[in-house]
């Protein structure tokens, strides 16, 4: 991707959205201190933190090289740091990048920093940093809290662990916690999965993640540290996400989709009912940004006509900016088809509902066949004009979602080796 048609097309979407919505910030820190095996996020593996100053040096000029860009001070609505670990970084110098960027800036009304924490180091002395600079939500990595699992991804992590980091959150002030659980690693069982469940319920996070995990050994080294012979079958697999579901709704939480769930009081299940619930790169959000810059070495960028992605390494990511230029490595401008797929696919994954009117130059006899095949399962009904998602179908969002994507099609079409791990 040429960076000068990049940047023409980001600034273009900033002087169509900073004023009302504002924009967005994914912050990429990639430092690890220990793999986790079942990882498939870019990350580096390192117990060196001299390294913190000269990557946040890398983002602060990158940072830069946008805002001369936007040509005025841009209004952030979100911020949101993920990894790797974000707080393998130390407090003070997690607050010196956040006080960097935001000095920048103005602030949105409704501006909202979150940023993704790891419950055997992040400290108090974290948390009190990162909520002084404004941050009110945090996003534990807690996955399992079964021994024998954790021990299998490299990820022993004791409850009480969680526990502590839970509630010096909320001691601290920070009004949205969210758990991130996985089902479908190794060795893991009905039993584990609901103990897991009930554990992590009874710290009442405000918003639960339960992904599917995702088992892509040709892609990512470190999942060769166990076989598929661990993993559980895919019957076993699927009953495992009925048993967390379950238990997850019976216990008060509510499906948002695509694997979240949240408590009725909470804004991401409010903006659920009001249908104003949005989908970027960093997952589902209650903002309505259609500029979401990527700041790191793998962030992905949306301008709203195109994506970009930055150099995977850290190496060829800090050469880059620290030259002075940008560290795109690939990226995509959106046709107009383009556009109206993203638009029908984000009603589908946000609303759960959609209507034909402004699609149906998308529509073919191939999507009508899966449709009605899905209908027939009870996964969507065919409503007059248009489908709407049942509360089954909930977990199939996705494989709804693929249903309108051509480019993912064809490129199935065209592959003869594995793209993607299953959706359950």
């Amino acid at each position: 991707m040429v960076e000068r048609d990049w940047l023409r097309i980001v600034k273009k979407t900033f002087d169509e959205t900073n004023d009302e919505h504002g924009i967005s910030l994914y912050i990429h820190l990639p430092f690890c201190e220990a793999l986790c095996t079942y990882c498939a996020c870019n990350k580096r593996i390192t117990k060196n933190h001299s390294v913190e100053e000269s990557f946040i040096e890398s983002l602060l000029a990158e940072w830069k090289i946008y805002c001369e860009t936007f040509g005025r001070k841009p209004q952030i609505r979100e911020i949101h740091l993920g990894g790797g670990t974000p707080t393998f970084f130390s407090p003070e110098n997690l607050k010196s990048l956040i006080e960097s960027i935001v000095s920048t800036a103005d602030l949105h009304d409704e501006y909202a920093f979150s940023f993704e924490g790891h419950p055997n180091n992040t400290t108090r002395e974290h948390l009190q940093a990162l909520y002084d600079v404004g941050f009110r939500r945090v996003s534990y990595g807690v996955q399992d809290l079964n021994y024998k699992v954790q021990k299998t991804i490299n990820r022993v992590q004791p409850y009480e662990n969680v526990v502590r980091a839970t509630e010096e959150a909320r001691e601290i002030g920070y009004t949205s916690i969210n758990f991130d659980l996985i089902y479908g690693l190794p060795f893991q069982t009905e039993a584990t999965v609901l103990d897991t469940i009930e554990k992590t319920i009874s710290l009442k996070p405000e918003r639960i993640a339960f992904y599917s995990y995702a088992h892509v050994p040709w892609k990512h080294k470190g999942q060769r540290a166990y076989t598929e012979a661990d993993l559980p079958a895919d019957g076993l697999k699927r009953k495992l996400y009925e048993v967390g579901n379950k238990a997850l709704l019976d216990f008060g939480y509510k499906d948002v989709g695509m694997d979240h769930f949240s408590l009725p009081e909470d804004e991401l299940y409010k903006a659920f009912l009001d249908k104003t619930m949005h989908r970027n790169f960093m997952g589902y959000t209650t903002a309505q940004s259609d500029l979401l810059i990527g700041l790191g070495n793998s962030a992905i960028s949306d301008a709203k006509y195109a994506y970009a992605q930055n150099e995977k390494k850290v190496e060829d990511y800090k050469s880059k900016v620290t030259a002075g230029e940008l560290a795109l490595t690939k990226g995509h401008f959106l046709s107009k088809e383009d556009m109206l797929v993203r638009k029908f696919i984000i009603a589908i994954a946000c609303k759960g509902i959609v209507n034909w009117k402004d699609f149906t130059c998308l529509i073919d006899g191939s999507m009508t066949d899966q449709l009605t095949q899905m209908s027939k399962e009870g996964i969507i009904d065919l409503v007059p004009n248009g489908l709407k998602v049942t509360r089954p179908g909930m977990v199939f969002l996705r494989n709804i979602c693929m249903v309108f994507d051509k480019r993912l099609q064809e490129k199935g079409k065209n592959n003869s080796g594995p793209l993607f791990s299953k959706a359950v």
